[in-house]
């Protein structure tokens, strides 16, 4: 299956602050052996992250409606060659946001929780 195909959703919450986008990373939810390391790697981590004018702009297209393809091309028609290659760009920061759960794939993550891509 083609990420281009997929239609992510973001999975975080977020706030808009002088134009950009701040995704608030969630607790972790696990349960089990691994909670001790997933909260240890959380509080590591930084609680907000702060997108810059492209992740920004992608991040507000993760709404479930749209393909990453259809990102990628809303990214280029807004950012013209200055996003080249754009479809490489959205799935790398999209395959980024999914490592940390930030992003879901509905189309994959029904099949396979937690299946890589």
């Amino acid at each position: 299956m083609n990420l281009l195909d997929l239609t992510p959703i973001a999975a975080a919450e977020s706030e808009e602050q002088g134009g950009d986008v701040i995704v608030i990373r969630p607790r972790p939810l696990h349960r089990g052996l691994l909670t001790p390391f997933h909260w240890i790697v959380y509080l590591l981590a930084p609680q907000r992250l702060r997108l810059d004018d492209i992740g920004s702009f992608c991040w507000r297209q993760l709404d479930g409606r749209r393909t990453a393809g259809e990102i990628a091309s809303a990214l280029r028609a807004e950012f013209g060659d200055s996003v080249e290659p754009a479809e490489e760009r959205v799935g790398q920061f999209i395959r980024s946001l999914r490592r940390e759960e930030l992003v879901r794939l509905p189309e994959l993550d029904t099949k396979s929780q937690g299946g890589a891509l």
